[in-house]
C-alpha cells in the first residue's frame, strides 16, 4: 500500500482506469481500519459479526467492482491487437465520462453508508449498479472501435486517434458538466427513495394505523435492541419502544439449531444459524405487535416476540391485546384454508394409486445392517384428494422398515437434504442420546449404530423439538428384532398406526391441532383406509402374524380383526397369551398398545370370507384407521 501511494505521489492517476484502481485501494484501505476498529471494540466474536455486516457493500463494490473495471480498461487496450491506433480506438470507448462514473459509484457508496432509510438505499445501490453495470457497454464498443482499426491494416491512420485522451479529468469545462451531472444523479436518487418512504426518512407520519385509526408521528429516533434465541425462546421475549420510533433489533442465535425472526409487518430477519447475528430492521413503530420463528412448529414451542408500543393513546389497545397474547384467533383467521376440509371430497386415490406393501420379510442372515435415510420435503398423498408435505426418511411414512435378531448391530447414515433440521431415536439401541440422536441441519451428515439386545416391535422417529411436530409430519418407521424361538406363521403382516394433523393441501402439519391432541387422519401405514380397497390377503387355515406398531404421536392404539380372535398376543417383549394358554382354549380381542408401543397378535381365520380390521378406538377408526382382510378357501 505505501509503494501504492508513493507510486501515485510522482505519477497520479490521468485516465479511467488509474483513477479506479486508485479508488479500490482506497476502499481496501478503508475496510482493514474499518475491521480492526470494529473487532477490537467488540464484547464478543458474535458482537463482531453483528457490527461488520455493512463492510460487505464497501469491499463488493468499492474494491472489488473498481479493481476489476480499472484492470480491464487497462488491459483490454493493451491486448486487443492491431496496433497503437486500434489500441487507442479502444482506450478512447474505455474512458467515456469518468469523472461522472467515478464520482456516482463511490459517492454512492458513501451515500448508501449514512444512516439513510432502506428504499433510499435500494434506489443507490441500484443506481451504482447500473453506473458499474455500464462498462459492458462501453466493453463492446471498445472490442469494436478496435476491431474497426485493424480491417483497416495498412491504411492511413485514422485521425483524432493520435494520442490517448487528455485524461480522467479531461478540460476544466468537461470536469465541471460530468461533476454537475454525477451530484445530480445521486440527489435525484436520494429524492426518490425518500419519496418512496417518507415515512422512514422522518418526513410526514406513519402510515400504520391502530384499530382507533389514528397515525403515530415519526420521531426520528432509532430505539436499538438486542434479542437472544435460545432453547426455543427469544430472550428477552418482550421489547418496548416509544412509538414513533424506528426499531432495530439484533437477533443473535445462541442455540445448536437454526431459527428465524418474523415479524407480523412481513418484515424477517431470514435464516439465522448458530451463533449467527443479524440486524433486523421492523421500521417505525405504531402499534404494538409480534414477532416469532417461523421455521415450522417453532412458534408453537413458544418462540414468541411481544413488541409492546407506548406514548400513544391509539396504541393502548393494541398493546393491551399483544402483552395478552390474544393472536391466535387472528393468526387463524389468516392462515390457508385446512386440506381437512377437502376430505371425502374424492372417494378414490389418485389414478396409480398402490397401498403400501404392508408384507414383513424375514429377517436376514446377515448380522450386521447397514442403512441409508434420506430425509427431504416430499408432498406426499395421505387420503384421497389430499396431500401434505412430509418430511419422511426415504420418501415414504413410515420409513423403511428394518429386521433383525437379538445381537445383530444397525449402522443408519442420515443425510439431511430437508429444508429445516432433523435427526433419529431408535427405540430398539441403548446409547446415550446426545451424540447419535442430536439434530443435524440441512446437507449435514450423521451415523448412528446401535446393537439390539432386547426383543420387540420398536419404533424409531425423528427427536427434534418440537417432537410431536416431526412425527406428526411422517417421521416414524419401524425396527423388529424377533424374540428367540419366534414360531413359524404362514404369513406376516406389518402396520404402523400413526396421525395427521392437516395443515393447508401440500402444506405441514397444524401445529396447533397436535397441541390439541385432534387429528384429521388416524391411518395404518399412512394412508387413510389403504387397505379398504386393496385388502390384504389369506386363506383358510393359514397362521397369520400381525405386527403393530402406534407411532403416536398423541393416540393410543387398540387393534382389533371384526370376526376374528387372537390366540397369540405379544406386547413389548412379553407373550401375554401364546397358543390359547395353558388351557388352548384362551384369546384375546384386541393388541392394546399406548403411544410408541408394539407388538404382534396371531390367528387363523377358519372361514372364507372379508374380515375388517380397525382399531377400537371407534373415532379413530372412523377418521382412517381401517382395513380389511380377504380371505380365501
Amino acid at each position: 500500500m505505501r509503494e501504492a501511494v508513493r507510486q501515485a505521489r510522482h505519477a497520479p492517476p490521468t485516465t479511467f482506469a488509474g483513477w479506479s484502481l486508485a479508488a479500490s485501494m482506497a476502499w481496501l484501505a478503508f475496510s482493514v481500519a474499518a475491521l480492526g476498529v470494529v473487532v477490537g471494540t467488540a464484547a464478543t466474536p458474535a458482537d463482531a459479526v453483528a457490527r461488520l455486516g455493512w463492510l460487505v457493500i464497501p469491499l463488493l463494490a468499492g474494491f472489488s467492482a473498481q479493481l476489476l473495471l480499472g484492470a480491464l480498461s487497462y488491459l483490454v487496450p493493451m491486448v486487443s491487437g492491431g496496433g497503437p491506433q486500434a489500441g487507442k480506438a479502444a482506450a478512447l470507448e474505455l474512458n467515456r465520462a469518468p469523472l461522472f462514473r467515478l464520482l456516482v459509484t463511490n459517492g454512492g457508496i458513501v451515500l448508501y453508508l449514512l444512516p439513510v432509510p432502506s428504499l433510499v438505499k435500494v434506489v443507490l445501490s441500484l443506481l451504482v449498479f447500473g453506473v458499474l453495470l455500464s462498462f459492458l457497454v462501453l466493453l463492446v464498443r471498445a472490442v469494436a472501435a478496435g476491431g474497426r482499426i485493424r480491417s483497416r491494416a495498412g491504411s492511413v491512420p485514422v485521425a483524432g486517434l493520435t494520442a490517448v485522451p487528455e485524461g480522467a479529468v479531461g478540460s476544466r469545462r468537461t470536469r465541471s458538466g460530468m461533476a454537475a451531472a454525477a451530484v445530480g444523479a445521486l440527489v435525484l436518487a436520494v429524492t426518490a427513495g425518500v419519496a418512496l418512504d417518507p415515512v422512514t426518512a422522518g418526513v410526514g407520519t406513519a402510515s400504520v394505523t391502530t384499530r382507533g385509526a389514528n397515525a403515530s408521528v415519526a420521531s426520528g429516533e432509532v430505539t436499538e435492541a438486542t434479542v437472544t434465541m435460545l432453547d426455543m425462546r427469544f430472550s428477552p421475549s418482550s421489547l418496548t419502544v416509544p412509538a414513533g420510533n424506528r426499531l432495530e433489533i439484533t437477533v443473535t442465535n445462541g442455540d445448536t439449531a437454526v431459527h428465524d425472526l418474523t415479524l407480523a409487518s412481513g418484515v424477517t430477519s431470514g435464516r439465522v444459524a448458530p451463533e449467527e447475528a443479524v440486524i433486523v430492521d421492523a421500521g417505525i413503530m405504531a402499534a404494538s405487535s409480534e414477532g416469532w420463528c417461523s421455521i415450522a412448529g417453532h412458534r408453537q414451542m413458544g418462540m414468541v416476540l411481544q413488541i409492546v408500543v407506548t406514548g400513544s393513546g391509539a396504541t393502548d389497545a393494541a398493546a393491551d391485546h399483544a402483552v395478552a397474547g390474544a393472536t391466535g384467533s387472528e393468526a387463524s383467521e389468516a392462515s390457508e384454508a385446512s386440506a381437512a376440509d377437502d376430505l371425502g371430497a374424492q372417494s378414490e386415490p389418485s389414478l396409480g394409486f398402490v397401498a403400501r406393501d404392508a408384507v414383513l420379510l424375514p429377517a436376514s442372515a446377515e448380522t450386521h445392517h447397514d442403512y441409508t435415510f434420506r430425509v427431504g420435503d416430499t408432498e406426499i398423498e395421505v387420503a384421497p384428494g389430499v396431500t401434505q408435505t412430509l418430511w419422511p426418511f426415504n420418501g415414504t411414512a413410515p420409513g423403511p422398515t428394518l429386521r433383525g435378531k437379538v445381537g445383530d448391530t444397525f449402522t443408519i447414515t442420515l443425510i439431511n437434504e430437508a429444508s429445516i433440521g432433523h435427526s433419529l431415536d431408535f427405540h430398539a439401541g441403548a446409547l446415550a442420546p446426545d451424540g447419535p440422536m442430536r439434530t443435524i441441519e440441512p446437507g449435514e451428515t450423521l451415523e448412528y449404530s446401535f446393537t439390539a439386545t432386547r426383543s420387540g416391535a420398536w419404533l424409531y422417529h425423528c427427536s427434534t423439538m418440537p417432537m410431536s411436530l416431526h412425527i406428526a409430519n411422517g417421521m416414524f418407521g419401524a425396527v423388529v428384532i424377533d424374540p428367540a424361538g419366534l414360531d413359524p406363521v404362514d404369513r406376516e403382516y406389518l402396520l404402523v398406526q400413526s396421525e395427521f394433523y392437516l395443515g393447508p393441501q401440500g402444506g405441514v402439519a397444524d401445529s396447533d391441532k397436535i397441541a390439541a391432541a385432534a387429528p384429521d387422519l388416524v391411518v395404518f401405514n399412512g394412508y387413510a383406509d389403504q387397505y379398504q380397497d386393496q385388502p390384504l390377503r389369506a386363506k383358510v387355515g393359514e397362521r397369520i402374524r400381525f405386527w403393530v406398531i402406534d407411532a403416536r404421536p398423541n393416540r393410543a392404539s387398540s387393534f382389533h380383526i371384526v370376526g376374528g380372535q387372537f390366540d397369540t398376543v405379544y406386547a413389548e417383549g412379553e407373550y401375554l397369551l401364546r397358543d390359547g394358554g395353558s388351557t388352548g382354549t384362551g384369546g384375546s380381542q384386541t393388541l392394546a398398545l399406548a403411544p410408541a408401543q408394539g407388538g404382534f397378535v396371531e390367528l387363523s381365520f377358519s372361514e372364507a370370507g372379508i374380515y375388517p380390521f380397525v382399531t377400537h378406538a371407534m373415532t379413530d377408526a372412523e377418521r382412517g384407521a381401517a382395513g380389511r382382510v380377504m380371505v380365501v378357501p
